[in-house]
């Protein structure tokens, strides 16, 4: 199971029905919270997320639309008793901001928090566990901020079963096969792993774009991914409004999904002033079609 599933589709003003940025990614049987705008943990309750099941959170930058509700979240799973240790991938200046908070009220974590430092800049791998891959990006804000790349991987290699029976490998070596090691017959000819299996099938991807400008240097981390998510706070009336602001418009998003050849994509992070999204949608899908709201309550399959 590979999903993400929208808590908050807004910019920085709640709305009656709208709440800032928050996303759970589902890699099979554990939960990564993507941003955590305030009211996080009611969308979590009100859309009945496992919130013991959060191993992983994901802070893109420090505007409080994206972690406003994160104190609140860490003081509720205390009190709900979490021990399991919970780790916070954001910029570093996060780390003191919560800690004067539990200090302020005296409260200790029953669980061990980690805190793992975004520096200004980075890119590359900061999470590999079981059959997930994330990955940082940095994206063009008004202050620093980052994407993430979130790869579930297929580690088992693909059996050949009529090269295995050539080779008389018996059926209980097949998981060893697609483990990927090497069958010796009882006279100690070696039979190599890649003459009777082939590579793993391709993982799925699920990139997510944070508040950012429009930016084609952000191409090579979004091209072929099976779902792209990217800021949409401004319809395309605004486009000055959204670069004086370091945002994107409805159309520069599509743009940007359709360069980089994605499958589908997912837009958001809409401003206050818009009561209605369906505007987005027809600006969206005249230049990229395969384009949806990221609407609140709804998982979508990768």
């Amino acid at each position: 199971m590979f999903a993400v599933t929208i808590l908050g589709n807004n910019s920085a003003i709640p709305t009656l029905d709208r709440h800032p940025t928050a996303q759970i990614v589902t890699c099979n049987d554990q939960l990564l919270l993507v941003d955590c705008g305030e009211g996080t943990q009611l969308q979590i309750a009100k859309y009945k997320i496992r919130r013991s099941r959060i191993r992983y959170i994901f802070i893109s930058h420090l505007h409080g639309d994206h972690y406003f509700g994160l104190i609140g979240l860490l003081n509720t799973l205390s009190l709900m008793g979490r021990t399991e240790p919970l780790s916070i991938y954001a910029p570093p200046e996060l780390e003191p901001i919560i800690q004067l908070q539990l200090d302020c009220a005296g409260t200790v974590l029953r669980f061990e928090l980690s805190f793992i430092p975004l520096l200004p800049g980075y890119e590359g791998v900061i999470l590999e566990d079981k059959d997930l891959e994330v990955r940082c990006f940095p994206v063009q804000h008004r202050i620093s901020c980052f994407g993430f790349s979130f790869e579930m991987r297929k580690k088992k290699r693909r059996l050949i079963p009529e090269q295995a029976r050539a080779y008389e490998i018996p059926a209980a070596f097949y998981s060893r096969l697609q483990d990927g090691a090497d069958y010796q017959k009882k006279d100690g000819t070696i039979v190599k792993n890649d003459w009777v299996t082939l590579p793993p099938c391709a993982g799925k991807r699920y990139v997510y774009c944070a508040d950012t400008i429009y930016d084609i240097n952000l191409l090579p981390w979004l091209k072929g991914a099976d779902l792209m998510y990217h800021e949409t706070t401004y319809l395309q009336d605004l486009e000055a409004r959204a670069a004086e602001r370091y945002h994107s418009t409805s159309i520069q998003a599509a743009s940007l999904a359709a360069s980089a050849q994605v499958s589908r994509l997912l837009i958001g992070h809409f401003s206050s002033k818009y009561t209605e999204l369906q505007p987005f949608l027809d600006e969206t899908r005249p230049v990229f079609p395969a384009t949806d709201i990221a609407e609140e309550g709804v998982s979508y399959i990768i």
